[in-house]
């Protein structure tokens, strides 16, 4: 696939004209984009541009980080800290999405979506009133190995690294999970099966696949 490089400004501004068009699939009245990348691509950092680019063309947007959906440490941390087959498979709670984030943006919802259920940091409920997102605002949702959940997205970013570029860019105390990323590709192909690719091996200077 050929690559373009490109600004991260222009790239969020893109992104959000894109959005601006965007008709869900299912009818219903909220578009739903997945920004996936590990944390080491900071797929957060682009949402949130792209949030921000909406807003100033008077759209809004509601930004939600899976890592606010963290299973319980007694559950995710049953199996030990740096068990890759729980990072995988059971550190994000997808029934809580499911349920508080995508069931209020279906055909017939509300749009009352809860933004993060659960601190980690804290291990307790975090206890955030819902937020109502008006009929035509965007889902911006970012965190890992998000195309392996048949989420009902609209539009698919994934901000791709290099294997070095992730290995360089993930703290030495994270290297435990790097396997899970390479299950990740093999099983999933992000690369291939998201609508937009960016990558960003250097943070300074990225491409995308336009």
């Amino acid at each position: 696939m050929r690559l373009e490089a490109i600004t991260w400004d222009r790239l969020g501004d893109l992104l959000a004209e894109r959005l601006l068009d965007l008709k869900p699939a299912d009818g219903a009245p909220w578009p739903r984009v997945a920004f996936d990348g590990a944390p080491a691509a900071r797929p957060g950092d682009l949402a949130r541009r792209v949030s921000e680019a909406l807003r100033i063309r008077g759209r809004s947007s509601l930004v939600v980080g899976t890592e606010g959906f963290l299973r319980p440490a007694s559950v995710r941390l049953e199996y030990g800290h740096r068990d890759v087959e729980a990072y995988y498979n059971g550190w994000y709670d997808t029934g809580a999405l499911w349920r508080e984030v995508f069931g209020p943006l279906e055909t017939g919802g509300d749009g009352r979506v809860l933004p993060d259920l659960w601190d980690p940091a804290a291990d307790r409920a975090t206890r955030s009133p819902y937020v109502e997102l008006p009929p035509g605002g965007a889902l911006l949702m970012h965190g890992p190995f998000l195309l392996r959940h048949w989420f009902p997205f609209d539009l698919s970013v994934h901000v791709l690294l290099s294997p070095g570029a992730l290995r360089r860019r993930t703290p030495e105390d994270e290297h435990w999970t790097l396997p899970a990323f390479e299950r990740y590709e093999h099983e999933t192909d992000p690369a291939g099966t998201a609508d937009v690719l960016v990558r960003a091996d250097d943070p300074r200077h990225p491409a995308w696949s336009g």
